[in-house]
């Protein structure tokens, strides 16, 4: 059974940073992409960010420069740095994977299969 499970939300003022964690389970990790997506209240769920297997990356111009998405296949894990944090990032942000291997730089929502809880980033003064 696939799960993914972020953690590392909160609130944060604006100029700050957050750590956003995916731990990934039930499929073979390391040879899947890996995407970060979020939702804001009354929008459209988008993209953020998304890392192939072989570590191509594609970020939303939006977060180009601020957010940096690693991954650690030994401990199955995806990261999302958050830095130089703005108002308008504020949304819950989605790990997700496909069930099939994606072209590196595949970063649509309709792309992903497996979805985790969502991790709620607030940021605000």
């Amino acid at each position: 059974q696939v799960q993914l499970v972020e953690s590392g939300g909160g609130l944060v003022q604006p100029g700050g940073s957050l750590r956003l964690s995916c731990a990934a389970s039930g499929f073979s990790f390391d040879f899947h992409s890996i995407g970060w997506f979020r939702q804001a209240p009354g929008k459209e769920r988008e993209a953020v960010a998304c890392m192939s297997a072989t570590s191509e990356i594609v970020y939303a111009d939006s977060v180009k420069g601020r957010f940096t998405v690693s991954r650690d296949n030994d401990q199955d894990t995806a990261f999302l740095d958050l830095s130089s944090l703005k108002p308008e990032d504020t949304a819950v942000y989605y790990c997700a994977a496909p069930d099939v291997p994606l072209l590196p730089r595949e970063c649509s929502p309709e792309a992903y299969d497996y979805w985790g809880q969502g991790t709620q980033v607030t940021v605000s003064s």
